[in-house]
């Protein structure tokens, strides 16, 4: 009975095989699934006429298929396992007495004697000892060390910020994520303990959209901390205790056109002319998903009446198109020189009558408009009259500004006009802005230079992250005022701040042709000397937990469109690698201004895009929410986008991991020191498994005089402690919920140093929802 059982399932396994390996080797494919189908059906076969050259057969195919695993990817486990794991455990089953012994032969003295199993063992027992090798390598890791000794001995953090505190969202105006404290330091992290918890109470409700997120990075400011929720509320707690002492809630309602429904983080104000104890000498600016912007005073969160509308600033105004829950802000605003700086986001891929990508500069006490640069008319920055209108659907900003006072500029991460992946009919000035970091000037919004980071771009890879500004010591003693600009591509921009103009150099180099009818491609695109940007990807760089959904994989890689990156979108559906995603994204990178290096966390995720023609969009859903996954409707546009994740059958990426790494850059020479995987399958299965496979991640890094780099984001719910000198983890703390968020430092008026973070899930990448806030510190 299991000789007739294991026969069918291996009739089963070939056709599957040989079926599937057929359609690749016609789309341009590996012929091993066709010859591995065509084996196991041979085997199959023989088994059921009881022939003992079944074995012999079957060894032909687990040597052919070790042999060609190791031709394609080495000796790496997580390549190795899912082109050999169903073939060894059925040669092990093919070992057993059930199988061998009818394949055997009778004695005359009429004692039965099993197949000999040495043909079958000898191939089988190789393929393990391969196994058991490649666990014991990492062919995906780069180690090395960074320089540990100071070259700036009086840096620049930007600002004025007490060191044991946290001003703005990326400490100081700089953006750099960099902690003078070292309290906490590479030999005592694995002594942290959890000091408090805080649960702020705003939760993911079941209305929601599904890309609900906690992303927050509070504030410290004195004795206490500052923060948002994803619903807009603001909230201050004890910063010793974690106590709250006030929560004021927008009541900015829920709307299901929405794609985000999250907050970053508020802006913190000190008023010069106000005397300390008044009613907002201090003040709370709260950015709001129904579009407002809202003045709280510091102390009890109470409403500033004297700013804007009764407290209330209405970014709605100036747009020509108003659909609610199209236009709203998720990161906090920067203040500088008595101005209040505000950006927004904008839904993806909805309509081409969308608001206006305006950045405007209000006045921080008042909320009056003192200039707006519109990258749809950008030479005049004066602000619009009343009944005028901003540019419809103009580039737009919906990251973190960094700002250098001293220069007189701010420094803005760019945008691209929706429709992401269509260009036709974009204007001169769209050409010029989209996806790009600009500087404008402080007083009146001109702008002083730009960067462009992607010609004409087609994929959604507007500029994401807050630039990181650093003074950088050349070889010579020089110093050159610099910007670390991370893209979703993958490329570092590293840039003279004072010009825009490369310290590190960016070439042009030949991009993909063709794209749909009526719209074009730029010939060549930028990349920097200082770049993440993965290898293309090939066919046997598609992957699977088996045989089985690799050779899905594999059939879809083919047919997908894919000339490697920038690859237009396109009717058959385009691979898009590095993808939306992003190699890097909103949580930037870290740069110590004293050792001038930088800590990030580069992630690779293939993404796919479809355009679909306007005819063939199905009317609007009444319970449809907003998303940018699945169909993108692009209303008024020739065609939408269907798009997300390269995913499997079973709903794991097509790509073979890592996914995430941590990596380690010399900022000076622009050189990689290390990369080492990043973070575990423990949250992505059914059971928490421990393997280190490095995962995919989104939220930042922050790093510390003391020499360690924090971050959590990857989505398995753990933050964790490095070594910025060579990547290796030092510590790591289980979260309740998903950490995808940036952690943050400071200390409190009894000298100890705390490390916070929140952890309340994120809807984009599935993790666990929650509302939590928790400190740790040494014992």
């Amino acid at each position: 009975m299991a000789l007739v059982i294991t026969s069918i399932l291996f009739i089963i396994i070939g056709v599957a095989l040989g079926g599937g390996g057929l359609w690749l080797v016609t789309l341009g494919g590996s012929i091993f699934y066709l010859f591995a189908g065509l084996m196991f059906l041979i085997t199959a076969v023989l088994l059921l006429m009881r022939k003992a050259v079944a074995l012999w057969v079957y060894a032909v195919l687990v040597v052919a298929a070790l042999a060609w695993a190791i031709w394609e990817v080495g000796f790496d486990w997580w390549q190795l396992g899912p082109r050999g794991g169903v073939i060894i455990l059925l040669g092990l089953w093919l070992l057993t007495p059930w199988i061998r012994r009818p394949l055997g032969f009778r004695s005359p003295t009429g004692i039965v004697y099993g197949a000999n199993p040495w043909p079958l063992a000898v191939p089988v027992i190789l393929a393990i000892i391969v196994a058991v090798y490649s666990m014991t390598t990492d062919p995906h890791d780069l180690a090395g060390d960074l320089p540990k000794d100071a070259v700036a001995a009086n840096p620049a953090f930007g600002g004025s910020v007490p060191d044991g505190e946290w001003h703005q969202y990326g400490r100081t105006p700089f953006g750099q994520r960099y902690s003078p404290l070292d309290q906490i330091n590479a030999e005592n992290v694995s002594s942290l303990k959890e000091a408090w918890r805080y649960q702020t109470g705003d939760v993911k409700r079941p209305e929601d959209i599904s890309e609900t997120t906690y992303q927050v990075t509070p504030l410290k400011v004195k004795d206490t901390l500052y923060l948002c929720t994803p619903h807009n509320w603001a909230i201050a707690l004890d910063a010793k205790t974690g106590k709250e002492k006030w929560k004021y809630d927008a009541n900015s309602g829920m709307n299901p056109n929405r794609q985000h429904q999250t907050c970053r983080g508020v802006t913190y104000y000190a008023d010069p002319d106000v005397a300390a104890g008044q009613p907002c000498a201090e003040r709370v600016y709260l950015p709001t998903s129904d579009a407002r912007l809202i003045a709280l005073d510091a102390a009890d969160g109470k409403v500033c009446t004297s700013f804007a509308d009764q407290g209330v600033l209405h970014l709605e105004t100036g747009m020509r198109f108003n659909p609610a829950g199209y236009y709203y802000s998720t990161s906090p605003p920067v203040a500088v020189a008595g101005k209040i700086i505000v950006g927004g986001a904008v839904n993806d891929n909805y309509s081409t009558e969308e608001q206006s990508g305006v950045i405007r500069a209000f006045d921080i006490k008042t909320g009056a408009l003192i200039w707006n640069w519109d990258s749809g008319n950008p030479d005049v920055t004066t602000p619009i009259a009343d009944g005028q209108t901003y540019t419809t659907n103009s580039p737009n900003s919906w990251s973190v500004f960094s700002v250098d006072e001293a220069l007189g500029m701010v420094y803005i991460p760019l945008g691209n006009q929706v429709p992401d992946q269509l260009g036709i009919g974009r204007s001169d000035n769209v050409e010029k802005f989209s996806s790009s970091i600009v500087a404008l000037d402080i007083g009146s919004g001109q702008l002083r230079w730009v960067r462009q980071t992607v010609h004409h771009d087609l994929w959604d890879m507007d500029v994401p992250a807050q630039p990181a500004l650093i003074d950088l010591t050349k070889p010579d003693g020089s110093v050159v005022p610099a910007l670390v600009g991370p893209t979703k591509q993958g490329d570092l921009y590293v840039l003279d701040r004072r010009s825009g103009e490369p310290i590190i150099p960016v070439k042009e180099i030949p991009a993909p042709g063709g794209a749909v009818t009526g719209d074009r491609t730029s010939p060549t695109q930028p990349i920097s000397d200082l770049t993440f940007s993965p290898e293309p990807l090939k066919e046997k760089d598609m992957w699977g937990v088996s045989l089985f959904d690799q050779l899905l994989c594999r059939i879809d890689f083919h047919r997908y469109r894919y000339e490697g990156r920038y690859t237009p979108p396109s009717l058959k559906g385009t691979i898009v690698y590095p993808g939306n995603f992003g190699t890097f994204n909103w949580g930037s990178v870290a740069v110590d201004p004293e050792r001038q290096i930088m800590f990030g966390m580069p992630t690779y995720l293939a993404f796919t895009s479809r355009l679909v023609p306007a005819a063939d969009i199905p009317p609007r859903g009444q319970d449809e929410k907003g998303s940018e996954q699945g169909l993108n409707r692009n209303d008024g546009a020739p065609y939408g986008v269907f798009m997300g994740p390269f995913l499997g059958p079973m709903q794991i990426p097509c790509q073979a991991p890592p996914w995430g790494y941590v990596a380690g850059v010399d900022l000076r020479t622009g050189k990689i020191a290390y990369m080492h995987k990043n973070g575990t399958v423990h949250d992505m299965t059914p059971l928490p498994l421990p393997f280190k496979v490095g995962v995919p991640g989104i939220g930042g890094p922050m790093l510390t005089k003391g020499g360690v780099a924090f971050l959590g984001a990857a989505v398995d719910n753990y933050l964790r402690a490095y070594d910025v000198t060579n990547g290796r983890e030092l510590w790591r703390a289980r979260l309740p919920a998903g950490g995808q968020a940036t952690p943050m430092t400071y200390t409190t008026d009894d000298n100890k140093q705390y490390v916070v973070m929140v952890a309340g899930g994120h809807g984009s990448v599935g993790t666990k929802p929650g509302d939590y806030v928790i400190a740790y510190t040494l014992p």
